[in-house]
C-alpha cells in the first residue's frame, strides 16, 4: 500500500475567549495558517490538489465551505478546490485521515488537512441556538427512531463527564488536581520555547498561546459547577473555549520526489471507532484498543499520547483503563489549560505531537480524542 507522509505541520496561538483573536475573521485565521504551510516548503500552490478542514458549527463566518474560503483568503490559486469535515471535535482530525486516506488510495499526491474555530466570535452552542430559532429543539428531539433506541436520555457532554468520573472514581479533588498539573506543564512549555516551533504569530495581535493561566487547587476549589447536577463538573476541569488554526502537509511518496521534500513522519495508522452516545465521551478507550490491534501494537510501543483533555475525567479514565503513564500523555499540557478550539483541535494535537516526537526522539506517537455522537479517531504517526 502507498504511504502517507506529513512534511510540515504548524498552527496558530491559541487566543483565550473575547481575547486576542476574538475579532479575526475564521477565513483570514485559517489563512494564516495556510500561507505558513505554502511558503515554507516549495510546492507551487497550484499544485495542490485538496485543502480538507475540520470545523464545527459552520455557521455565520465560518459557513460556506470554510475550508475553501480560508485557501481564498490566503491569496492562493483559485483551481485548487476545499472541503469542511464535521466529526464534532475530531473534525480536523478527521481532515488528516481523508488525506492520508486519497494519497495511499493513490488518487492524489499533496494535501493541505487542518482546521479552523473561533470560539469567541461561534460559540459552542451556536448551532443549537439556530436551530431553535427554526423551531427544532435538540438534533434529537424530534427524531422517531432515535426516540425509540435512547429516550430521553441525556446526551450532554456535562452530564457524560460526570458519569464517567462516577463510573472511574475521580473525584473532583483529584480532577482539580489533574487540571492543575496541565497548567503547570503548558506553562513550563511556554517558558521554556517548546512550542516556538509549531507556532506561527498572529502579528500585532498574538504571538504565543494566552489561555494558560497561574492557578492553585484552593482557587479550584471555589468555583461552582456548571450544573449543580454535575457537582464535581467545573469550569476548572473542562477545556477552555478558545480560538485557533491548524494545517499539515501530506503528501505521497510521489510528491516527495517531485518537489525534493523532506518527511518528517508517516501515517502508521489510522482509525475512528464509537461507543455509547449517552456516555458520549468513552470511546476514546475502544478505539485505542481497536486501533492498536489493527496495527500490531502494544502501548509500549508508544513513546508519546496526545489525547483532548475534553474533561479532566475523560482523560483520566482513558489512563486508568489503558495503564499508560501520565508522564507520557500531554507532556507539554493538554485542552484544559492550552484550549479546545473544537474542529481545530484534531490537527492542533497533531501538531503538537509531531514537534515533540522530535524534541525528544521518540518513534511513535498516538492521537485520539472523544468526540460528539461517542465517537474516537486515532492516528499513530512514526517519525522518520
Amino acid at each position: 500500500m502507498a504511504q502517507a507522509y506529513i512534511v510540515d505541520a504548524l498552527r496558530s496561538p491559541t487566543g483565550k475567549r473575547r481575547g486576542a483573536l476574538a475579532t479575526m475573521h475564521g477565513a483570514d485565521l485559517g489563512a494564516h495558517v495556510i500561507k505558513a504551510i505554502v511558503e515554507r516548503n516549495g510546492v507551487p500552490a497550484e499544485d495542490y490538489d485538496d485543502v480538507i478542514f475540520g470545523c464545527v458549527d459552520t455557521i455565520g463566518a465560518l459557513a460556506g465551505d470554510i475550508a475553501r474560503t480560508a485557501w481564498l483568503a490566503a491569496g492562493m490559486p483559485m483551481c485548487v478546490p476545499g472541503t469542511t469535515v464535521d466529526r464534532q471535535c475530531g473534525s480536523s482530525q478527521q481532515a488528516i485521515h481523508f488525506a492520508a486516506q486519497a494519497v495511499m488510495s493513490g488518487t492524489q499526491d499533496v494535501i493541505l488537512a487542518g482546521g479552523v474555530q473561533t470560539m469567541s466570535s461561534i460559540p459552542i452552542s451556536s448551532a443549537m441556538l439556530a436551530g431553535q430559532a427554526l423551531g427544532f429543539t435538540t438534533p434529537f428531539a424530534e427524531s422517531e427512531g432515535w426516540q425509540k433506541r435512547f429516550g430521553d436520555a441525556p446526551v450532554n457532554q456535562f452530564y457524560a463527564a460526570q458519569r464517567i468520573a462516577d463510573h472511574w472514581g475521580a473525584t473532583r479533588e483529584a480532577m482539580e488536581a489533574f487540571a492543575l498539573e496541565s497548567h503547570r506543564r503548558a506553562l513550563t512549555a511556554i517558558r521554556e520555547g517548546v512550542f516556538d516551533r509549531e507556532v506561527v504569530p498572529v502579528e500585532g495581535r498574538l504571538a504565543m498561546d494566552e489561555t494558560a493561566r497561574e492557578s492553585t487547587l484552593e482557587k479550584m476549589a471555589t468555583l461552582e459547577p456548571v450544573d449543580p447536577a454535575y457537582p464535581s463538573i467545573t469550569a476548572a476541569v473542562s477545556s477552555s473555549t478558545c480560538d485557533a488554526s491548524a494545517a499539515l502537509l501530506i503528501v505521497s511518496e510521489t510528491a516527495l520526489k517531485r518537489y525534493n521534500l523532506t518527511p518528517r513522519a508517516r501515517i502508521h495508522h489510522l482509525s475512528v471507532r464509537a461507543d455509547d452516545p449517552i456516555w458520549h465521551l468513552t470511546a476514546p478507550i475502544p478505539a485505542t484498543q481497536h486501533a492498536l490491534k489493527r496495527a500490531g501494537m502494544s502501548l509500549d510501543d508508544i513513546d508519546l499520547v496526545e489525547i483532548n483533555e475534553a474533561f479532566a475525567s475523560v482523560v483520566m479514565a482513558w489512563l486508568k483503563e489503558t495503564g499508560y503513564p501520565h508522564e507520557r500523555t500531554n507532556v507539554n499540557g493538554g485542552a484544559i489549560a492550552l484550549g479546545h478550539p473544537l474542529g481545530a483541535s484534531g490537527a492542533k494535537l497533531m501538531t503538537t505531537l509531531l514537534h515533540e516526537l522530535e524534541r525528544r526522539g521518540g518513534r511513535y506517537g498516538l492521537q485520539t480524542m472523544c468526540e460528539g455522537g461517542g465517537q474516537a479517531n486515532v492516528t499513530i504517526i512514526e517519525r522518520l
